[in-house]
């Protein structure tokens, strides 16, 4: 049986975070630079729906869809890679699986068979895999199996790919990473774990084609030659992912190691032409050696884990390049600011950027952070709950409001600057039910926002359930806060700025979700560019 698309699956072993996601994302982009249409997905192996309800301090960020998926943080590194935006399809969770074929059978579709592990929910993963390359556009689908094998949560879906590998052999192929550890002691790189990890994925049924070893030091002939022996694989298969300074060096990494040549062999596909990665190259040079230097303060509740912040800081390396700087991001705890401590906690930085977030952990010290920004005229960049706590920064110092709050702290208090959406009020489900995915937003000419962007209307990618409350919208704008942004039909207020300001400007979208490699986010580019001239 053959199949117009391919498939490539990405599994993991030994340990978790080994990096799949960059290196599906790297290759990706060196099948898309020889001229094949390439996606990824992601299958996460947990019960939850979505993301969404997660603690980010559990999985990282949450990553936003323009369709309003709210998914893996690893679809966020498929698109700056890829420049090519990613949907609710790009992302399944077994908890989505089982709900589907719950579902299906609460519907009768099953005819009163006994609903199994095998055939229904395998049946269920594998349709959700070819959801992608059914629709015809796309030559090549790569699928990150998430987890490691051997996790009890994740056996269906290696069963699944089992079972394509069977009824598609010549269009699916494995790439199984794995680990290849030093020992101090020993002096020596140990091959062991990964013969046992492959071993385990030979018990279940499927035999890697390609296996993609993290590894600290290089991996000679030698120890090549014995994995691909031990392991059944051919050697050039034996592919060496050394660690790197950046992510963005892997795709050259991979090509060096000619991943892409050798997926594309086992693929029975041309190679087509040389990848053409001058542009990458470009980014990456410059990336390198960087013109000026600036320090950005990013105050936010959840900067002891970085990846709960992934898109804003790889939204500051595209930023930066674009402006030839290095942006150094000190990580500062907003639970750690105070009035009487916020001068020398934010001293001596170039550029302010209050994170998003939810619940009133932490507002306080982000709220002390706006102040400061005002009114030491720092560059000052607000995200979401950021661009809320300016509004109430304003409200209470300037607008002399001082029991000004957002009504998702304090629920009657008395000047709600910032309310809950009306669409929000009669929802009592918190999982996918906010404002999720791209909106329209007109710009006010001559601002800072329609500067940056260089347009008068943009769509930008959400996730709130709270706005700005426009009983107030005339206060503020008397006073010198603008409303630059709004959505065209319900009038939402998208993005404030402030007058006699370096630069001030907050969103109540979220820009970082589509800044990519090649397409850095104009706001961020324009923040760092304001940044850098006031530091001269």
């Amino acid at each position: 049986m053959s199949n117009s698309t391919k498939y490539v699956f990405v599994t993991g072993g030994v340990t978790s975070s080994l990096g799949k996601g960059i290196i599906s994302a790297s290759l990706a982009k060196l099948l898309q630079a020889r001229g094949y249409s390439v996606t990824i997905q992601k299958l996460d192996p947990y019960i939850n729906i979505d993301p969404g309800t997660l603690n980010p301090y559990e999985h990282g960020e949450c990553f936003v869809t323009d369709d309003g998926a709210e998914t893996d943080l690893d679809l966020g590194h498929y698109e700056r890679f890829l420049n090519t935006p990613t949907s609710q399809a790009n992302n399944v969770t077994t908890g989505r699986i089982y709900q589907s074929v719950i579902d299906k059978e609460r519907r009768g579709e099953f005819l009163g068979k006994t609903v199994q592990v095998i055939p229904h929910i395998t049946n269920e993963i594998k349709e959700r895999i070819q959801i992608l390359g059914k629709k015809g556009t796309y030559d090549i689908v790569i699928t990150e199996i998430g987890g490691t094998v051997g996790d009890i949560e994740s056996l269906p879906y290696v069963e699944a790919v089992r079972q394509m590998m069977w009824e598609f052999e010549n269009d699916c192929i494995v790439i199984h990473l794995t680990l290849v550890p030093y020992l101090r002691a020993a002096g020596e790189l140990k091959t062991k774990p990964t013969q046992h990890s492959v071993k385990q994925l030979l018990e279940l049924g499927v035999q890697p084609d390609i296996l993609c070893c993290r590894t600290e030091y290089e991996l000679d002939l030698n120890l090549r030659r014995k994995i691909a022996q031990f392991c059944n694989v051919s050697l050039n298969a034996v592919i060496e992912s050394r660690d790197a300074d950046t992510i963005y060096d892997v795709p050259l990494l991979m090509q060096a190691e000619e991943l892409d040549k050798v997926v594309l062999d086992k693929l029975s596909l041309p190679t087509k032409s040389i990848p053409n990665l001058d542009n990458w190259k470009s980014f990456l040079r410059r990336l390198k050696a960087p013109k000026s230097e600036v320090t950005i303060g990013l105050v936010g509740k959840y900067v002891e884990l970085k990846d709960s912040y992934k898109s804003i800081s790889e939204s500051f390396i595209h930023a930066g390049v674009s402006n030839e700087a290095k942006v150094n991001i000190r990580w500062i705890h907003s639970e750690k600011i105070t009035r009487s401590n916020v001068d020398s906690e934010l001293k001596g930085l170039d550029g302010i950027l209050v994170a998003p977030g939810f619940g009133s952990r932490g507002i306080s010290g982000k709220i002390e952070t706006v102040r400061y920004a005002r009114e030491n005229k720092v560059p000052f960049f607000g995200i979401c709950l950021g661009m809320q706590c300016a509004v109430i920064e304003f409200a209470r110092n300037v607008l002399s409001l001082t029991e000004a709050h957002t009504t998702e702290i304090v629920n009657d208090c008395k000047a709600p600057v910032i309310s809950m959406m009306e669409e929000q009020k009669d929802i009592s489900n918190m999982g996918g039910t906010m404002r999720l995915g791209a909106y329209k937003c007109n710009l006010t000419p001559g601002s800072h926002v329609s500067t940056a962007y260089n347009t008068d209307s943009i769509s930008e990618r959400h996730r709130h359930r709270y706005e700005f409350n426009n009983d107030y919208l005339e206060q503020f704008e008397e006073n010198g806060m603008k409303a630059t942004g709004r959505n065209p039909e319900t009038g939402l207020v998208e993005v404030i700025e402030l007058e006699d300001h370096p630069w001030f400007v907050g969103t109540q979208f979220h820009p970082e979700y589509k800044s990519t490699v090649d397409n850095p986010h104009p706001l961020f580019v324009a923040f760092i560019d304001a940044v850098l001239k006031n530091k001269k």
